[in-house]
């Protein structure tokens, strides 16, 4: 065997050589030296468990990530690992690092592979990093991916040859008092608390501030009602976007109610939740370093069996993101249906117009930041499914569909957050109120009459509406008809301003 390695190694040596000096002879000019450590060949050769495999020379994973894309040929780079889960192992792994130097590793190879973690963090290494989310269910796969990047990385930063694994490895240094067991779900807590405080709460906040304005803006104009999609008694228009602000409220508390939960990390809990192989107090001191580098309230999860065979913090956020998702429908639903129009559907509300609607209907205009965000609604209830699903399988000491439920736990949050926004911007903040439409509306309903019920009783005033609506009159002129008031009496008693709230 490494005869045949070697043989192949002098071949395409010799391989390159050549394609260089041709290169040489046809620009007439030097070969530049390379912007960083590679080999002179297309690809190298690195070792796992399982033997030799070429890595590409311009990459910084090795063996372990190259058996994986052969592996697990599924979906393509739309379905690789999200890169937040990247960037929040490079926090953790850096916080690992710092904290093994504690307990003697070496400060030289600490440093090395906090610099190079920091890379990944900062998104630098990016394309490094090529693992599809389904893989295996505890994300081994995506752990060594980063293992094999930051030793290579840490590796280079010293001075040696990429896939040697010296000084640096990335089992014994990298990973050091880890598993992949606890490491990636402290990686899928990290990185939902990002996407949350990052994305969704300034997201929901934006659209709730909006929201405020215009029911402060709309106090006082006075609509009509609908329940069952029927005419109803009057509120306000700002009564009815007030509803709109107080659901997003609860969104926003809703989502911090379930963030406890996700700040406890798995991390020293190592394969099964016991901590082999690490160190007393490892566990704490990783969580805050972690809680320091990110600014948020980590704590080491009470008990690391729960953190590595259960994932029902995940649940719980998805769960609210899911009742998130609901307001987000109804509101958005609301809003197209008051809009719709302009001349032949309710049209109370007038909408931004963003852009053309239809390529047939010269002139049509879509309430499209509405079907928007009720799409986004959508895809979120299907995400909690596949995390409800895949939270309800953690068998024995590990729930292994770990990848499938921050992918899509992320990309609830991710959608809310930016749909929120888009919402806002180019909806919610240039509503108008159509007032003339809005009154004439109100005063055409049968249901005004209930403020008669105190008066006349129900059965009377459901005589009026029932003629009224029959022969096409008023409500006033049909009391008066049937002789149950006076003019000077429905003045008094029917009034829109005066049947918002109790008396």
């Amino acid at each position: 065997m490494y005869r045949t390695v070697r043989n192949l190694h002098c071949f395409n040596s010799s391989l390159f050589a050549l394609q260089r000096c041709a290169a040489v002879r046809n620009t007439g000019s030097t070969p530049q030296t390379p912007l960083r450590m590679a080999s002179s060949e297309s690809y190298r050769i690195e070792r796992d468990t399982f033997g030799e495999l070429k890595v590409p020379s311009d990459k910084y994973y090795g063996a372990q990530t190259v058996r994986s894309t052969m592996n697990f040929k599924i979906g393509g780079v739309t379905e690789r690992m999200p890169i937040q889960v990247i960037k929040a192992f490079g926090i953790l792994k850096r916080a690992a690092a710092e904290v093994n130097k504690d307990y003697g590793l070496d400060p030289k190879i600490a440093e090395a592979i906090v610099k190079a973690a920091d890379e990944v963090s900062a998104g630098k290494l990016d394309d490094h990093f090529p693992l599809v989310v389904w893989q295996t269910g505890s994300g081994t796969q995506t752990n060594m991916n980063v293992n094999e990047v930051i030793s290579n990385r840490a590796i280079e930063i010293l001075g040696g040859k990429l896939g040697s694994k010296d000084p640096v490895h990335p089992n014994d240094h990298v990973n050091k008092s880890q598993s992949s067991n606890d490491t990636f779900p402290t990686a899928m807590h990290i990185a939902a608390a990002k996407e949350v405080h990052e994305v969704l709460l300034p997201g929901l906040l934006e659209l709730h501030d909006a929201l405020a304005a215009k029911a402060e803006q709309f106090k006082d104009i006075i609509k009509i009602g609908r329940t069952h999609t029927q005419d109803a008694v009057p509120l306000s228009l700002g009564q009815e976007f007030g509803g709109y602000v107080q659901q997003v409220k609860y969104s926003i508390e809703r989502v911090k109610a379930a963030m406890p939960r996700v700040y406890e990390l798995a991390a020293g809990g190592t394969a099964v939740g016991t901590g082999l192989n690490t160190r007393i107090g490892f566990a704490e001191k990783v969580a805050d370093k972690v809680s320091a580098l990110t600014g948020l309230p980590f704590v080491t999860a009470v008990n690391k069996f729960e953190a590595l065979a259960a994932h029902d913090a995940l649940v719980e956020l998805s769960g609210a993101l899911n009742t998130v998702a609901v307001s987000m429908m109804k509101i958005a639903n609301d809003i197209r249906f008051l809009g719709s129009g302009p001349r032949s559907g309710l049209g109370e509300l007038i909408l931004p117009e963003n852009e053309p609607g239809s390529s047939i209907m010269p002139g049509k205009v879509n309430p499209t930041q509405c079907e928007a965000m009720t799409m986004v609604a959508a895809q979120i209830m299907g995400n909690h499914v596949a995390v409800t699903v895949g939270g309800s399988n953690g068998h024995f000491e590990l729930n292994v569909f770990k990848p499938m439920i921050i992918k899509n736990v992320l990309n609830s949050a991710r959608l809310l957050g930016d749909a929120s926004v888009s919402f806002t911007k180019n909806c919610v903040v240039g509503i108008e109120a159509n007032t003339e439409r809005i009154n004439k509306l109100m005063n055409e309903s049968l249901m005004l009459v209930t403020a008669l019920n105190p008066h006349i009783g129900y059965d009377k005033a459901a005589t009026i509406a029932k003629t009224a609506h029959k022969e096409g009159s008023t409500l006033k002129a049909t009391a008066i008809k049937l002789g149950y008031l006076t003019e000077e009496q429905f003045e008094q008693w029917v009034r829109p301003q005066d049947m918002l709230g109790p008396k």
